[in-house]
């Protein structure tokens, strides 16, 4: 299988893109093909609403989100992974999303897992969070939200090294079979 995490994760190692490594690493050992994108190391635009997409299926925007969009398609497994920031997604996320307009129909029958990661240690702190995600979702045909894993109470960098979200990543990642769909 096709396994994808988008790290949103504006911090190169830092506690939600340590936990992609962590599931992505499980996946693998599990025979499957694994890739990781770093949306901060990527140049996409904010979504502008001028639905010049809807006739084409292409954004006007000529940036990296194309290709991510054609990873998201091709893909088995998405896993989505951001810090919970003012008990939101953080922004490098939201826009990817929403960058998902031309071809969003195409993001079709995925298993999808969260990975949320946030200062306060209460597991409610990342409600908001997962709402946008499956907010998300529930455009995508055929998506199934198949798994959430909290990093919830790491502010640091590097917290989740010591949480129990960085063998529950790794778990996670190996549950998944390395056969076709």
């Amino acid at each position: 299988m096709k396994v994808l995490a988008i790290s949103a994760s504006p911090r190169k190692g830092g506690n939600s893109d340590v936990l992609c490594d962590q599931f992505l690493k499980g996946a693998a050992d599990s025979g499957n093909e694994v890739e990781k994108i770093n949306l901060a190391g990527k140049n996409i635009s904010p979504c502008v609403s001028c639905y010049g997409c809807t006739k084409s299926g292409k954004c006007v925007k000529k940036d990296d989100m194309e290709q991510i969009l054609q990873k998201l398609i091709c893909a088995d497994v998405i896993v989505l992974a951001t810090p919970v920031y003012f008990y939101s997604m953080d922004a490098q996320m939201k826009i990817m999303i929403d960058r998902c307009l031309p071809r969003y129909r195409e993001i079709e029958n995925k298993d999808f897992y969260y990975i949320i990661t946030a200062a306060d240690p209460e597991h409610s702190a990342a409600d908001e969070t997962i709402a946008g995600l499956r907010g998300y979702l529930r455009c995508l045909p055929g998506a199934k939200e198949k798994g959430i894993i909290y990093g919830t109470g790491t502010w640091d960098k590097g917290d989740v090294y010591r949480h129990p979200s960085f063998e529950k990543a790794y778990e996670s990642g190996r549950t998944i079979t390395g056969g076709m769909r």
